[in-house]
């Protein structure tokens, strides 16, 4: 099986959007990293909190997004708290969004 590079990943993720946030998970800085196995691939992410409540809606996309790419493929997220996620994660992008520093 022919998996797609981590540039087409990250593109399928930034549809992906944080319901609270209104940003896309990439922008956001929410991907710790994409790793492949013989038959899919796994994404290992955080949130923005332990406590999101929207964790399991954003977790539920991000396998929707991965299964219209990659049809057929074993996919699974692994969702890490270490290190902890902190705003300065985020994309110039998403802090223009939000009202932060930064610019588009």
């Amino acid at each position: 099986m022919s998996l797609p590079d981590d540039t087409a990943v990250l593109n399928a993720l930034s549809e992906v959007i944080d319901p609270e946030m209104g940003v896309n998970i990439v922008d956001l800085g929410l991907i710790y990293g994409i790793e492949r196995t013989e038959r899919g691939l796994t994404v290992r992410m955080t949130m923005t909190s332990p406590a999101c409540p929207m964790g399991a809606i954003i977790e539920e996309d991000v396998l929707a997004e991965l299964h219209h790419l990659i049809p057929g493929a074993e996919l699974s997220v692994e969702l890490v708290w270490e290190p902890a996620w902190t705003p300065e994660r985020m994309s110039d992008k998403a802090r223009y969004i939000l009202g932060w520093e930064g610019t588009a």
